[in-house]
């Protein structure tokens, strides 16, 4: 979690509704999608809007005449200079003969606070 001052690029919080870590500049939780601020008129909480520079979506189905498969998915985040900085078990799971799993990852952007440097 980074420690940034309030108003800061990248400073974190932890979502009331599911206790994630996220962006303190957040209005809805990238996580649990719940409203994080209310406050005056629609107009008044207009934000641009968000970038979304990575998309991946993908989908794999274990053969009907195999046994059953475990997967893990994890999530590496690296810098410029190749550093992990972050790396998450997102989920694992099985898989019987015949099923299918879907996942989907984006990575959504958005201006907010002072830049800083990490």
């Amino acid at each position: 979690m980074t420690s940034s001052g309030a108003g800061t690029a990248g400073a974190t919080r932890t979502c009331p509704h599911c206790r994630e870590t996220i962006l303190e500049s957040a209005t809805i939780c990238p996580a649990c999608n719940h409203k994080l601020r209310y406050g005056g008129p629609a107009s008044e909480l207009m934000l641009p809007a968000a970038l979304t520079p990575l998309k991946v979506e993908g989908s794999f189905r274990n053969p009907a005449d195999s046994g059953g498969w475990e997967y893990s998915m994890v999530l590496t985040i690296r810098n410029e200079r190749g550093e992990e900085i972050a790396r998450r078990l997102v989920g694992v799971g099985a898989m019987q003969p015949g099923e299918q799993r879907s996942f989907s990852l984006s990575v959504e952007m958005n201006p907010g606070g002072k830049r800083t440097r990490h």
